[in-house]
């Protein structure tokens, strides 16, 4: 027999959380009090058995499964499924049965029909939790997934046999749970126990569920795709990929759910056509721990946000993130878990492209207050839609010194900038007439933490500041600012909200990103992906990302060039 507790189809080819120790008989029948501790979280994480499957349709339609008292769960057999099918109907009414069926094909029919002509409903076997919503009593032949999870919920479970039902134990089915399993944390490979797994399920249901509305990706480069399909599996299955916004609403209305789109790469008409259609629409976007290295350089995302209502750094409407920085009732666990994320992100010096690294030496005086200007690429959408009156890193970094005439200023272009990839490079020697001192490769994080102050206008660098205690100032309306956190130069008069930097990063870095572990190509949690950024193998560039980092650094000499000549 499997074991309760197991892993969906998208984790089976890498690992197997669980293996059973002991027979159901050999269980003990009275349950210990962990034992039923644990068997209450199963039931109300909504874990164990095929927990992935879709919940199926009632027939006829106009019965629910709650309204269904007793589950008849018959075998494929098709003439033990009648006899259970009989038997069951002595001890309660037809009316009040919902009969389980593996599958309701041809040879399930005739006794389909029988169940239904008797005032009865009938299902396909399908999320167990969807059918045990309701249920008081179980009749089975053999104990499986929708027996044993019945017991955890305090179901009676009866087993028909020679001698008729026979009540099972509900104790066996918690000590199975605890005594009679055997857990593996699937990420390191190390022993795990129950409540570790039952935790570890609990996220997968709710990517699971919040993935299942995806059904179509479109703008989404050819090399990210396999990368984004394992960000949005959903159990059994993932999107398909469209290319024009004809094909994406069509397989949208065909497969019955919504379009995740690459903001800056959404076909022509799509958002218009979508709303039209009333078609669901999903911004996506990089999450805000990326990967080790760049996405210009064809590095796929190891983390990614979906947003419902707009694009989080688009300040001209709320998004989901707003949403929730503005509205989520932050528990004691999870601004304790946002804290040590922080103590982590500081300790192992994580940014959005890299880890670790050493700050560059800074010539700062004695005393001297150090400003870090971030540039950003200039065509970015966060810039064009957020960066309010400031125009460009020139007129940012001329701002900043005109306000800051004594300060020692540091100018950090933007990595993809600097690789030659993207827009926004400025004259050497107009950012070296601005600035003190011009800091460019290397993590950013270690820079951070030598200076004072962090000038931007809608950087992540902002965002990184804050995690690390530096005073920061926005100039246009990153999605941090507006808090109570920043000194904002053009605020969003909507926010008004105080938070706190663990509430801050428990939205940001918690609650709204989808992450992946590059190891195993599992779903995983934030904390799981950093503990993988310090780790080379997996951000080994592939040939591709070679040939495009020549072709960025020709670019960006090509384009230093230009801008020298333009100089008066």
């Amino acid at each position: 027999m499997l074991p309760l507790l197991r892993a969906p189809p998208f984790a089976k080819r890498y690992v197997a959380i669980s293996r059973r120790l002991s027979a159901w008989e050999d269980l003990p029948a009275e349950p210990e009090s962990s034992s039923q501790a644990l068997a209450r979280a199963v039931i109300a994480g909504r874990v164990g058995g095929e927990f992935w499957v879709p919940a199926k349709p009632i027939q006829p339609a106009s019965r629910g499964a709650g309204a269904r008292r007793t589950l008849v769960v018959v075998p494929r057999h098709p003439v033990i499924a009648q006899e259970l099918w009989r038997a069951s109907l002595e001890r309660a009414e037809a009316g009040k049965m919902l009969v389980v069926f593996p599958c309701l094909d041809r040879h399930a029919a005739g006794l389909a029909r029988r169940v239904i002509e008797a005032g009865g409903a009938v299902t396909e076997a399908a999320d167990p939790h969807s059918l045990l919503d309701g249920a008081e009593h179980i009749h089975v032949v053999e104990l499986g997934d929708l027996a044993w999870l019945g017991l955890l919920a305090g179901c009676e479970v009866l087993r028909a046999g020679p001698a008729g039902f026979e009540p099972e134990l509900p104790g066996r089915a918690c000590a199975m749970l605890s005594a009679g399993t055997a857990y593996r944390n699937p990420y390191s490979g190390a022993a795990a126990d129950c409540a570790e797994t039952i935790d570890l399920l609990r996220g997968w249901r709710r990517m699971i569920l919040d993935n299942r509305r995806i059904a179509v990706c479109s703008g989404i480069t050819l090399w990210k795709r396999r990368r984004i399909g394992q960000l949005l599996h959903h159990g059994s299955g993932g999107p398909v990929f469209r290319h024009t916004a004809r094909a994406a609403l069509a397989a949208a209305k065909s497969r019955g759910g919504g379009i995740a789109v690459w903001s800056s790469r959404m076909p022509e008409g799509l958002e218009a056509r979508a709303a039209a259609a009333g078609v669901a629409l999903y911004k996506m976007e990089d999450g805000f721990v990326r990967s080790s290295g760049l996405g210009s350089d064809f590095l796929p995302p190891a983390s990614i946000v979906l947003d419902s209502r707009g694009d989080y750094f688009d300040p001209a409407r709320p998004s989901d993130l707003e949403h929730l920085l503005a509205s989520t009732a932050f528990d004691e666990d999870l601004l304790l878990r946002a804290q040590k994320l922080i103590a982590q992100l500081i300790k192992r010096g994580i940014g959005k492209y890299a880890t670790g690294g050493t700050a560059p030496p800074l010539h700062a005086k004695a005393g001297q207050r150090i400003l870090l200007v971030p540039g950003q690429v200039a065509d970015d959408l966060s810039v064009i839609r957020g960066g309010g009156d400031v125009r460009g890193n020139a007129a940012l970094l001329a701002q900043v010194r005109a306000a800051n005439p004594k300060s020692f200023i540091i100018y950090r272009p933007h990595p993809d900038v600097l690789a030659g990839h993207r827009r926004g490079a400025i004259p050497g020697a107009l950012a070296q007439g601005l600035a003190d001192q011009i800091s460019e490769g290397g993590a950013i994080a270690p820079l951070i933490d030598r200076v004072d102050e962090v000038h931007t206008l809608t950087s992540l660098t902002g965002f990184e500041a804050l995690i690390r205690g530096r005073h920061v100032e926005t100039y246009g309306q990153p999605f941090y600012a507006g808090w109570g956190l920043t000194v904002d130069h053009a605020p969003v008069n909507r926010r008004r909200r105080r938070l706190s930097l663990e509430e801050l990063v428990a939205a940001t870095l918690i609650l709204y990103p989808l992450y992946l572990d590059p190891a195993t190509g599992l779903p995983c949690e934030v904390e799981t992906l950093i503990s993988r950024l310090e780790d080379a193998r997996f951000w080994q560039p592939s040939l591709l990302m070679r040939l495009r980092r020549i072709q960025g650094r020709l670019r960006a000499m090509m384009q230093q060039r230009r801008l020298a000549q333009k100089l008066p």
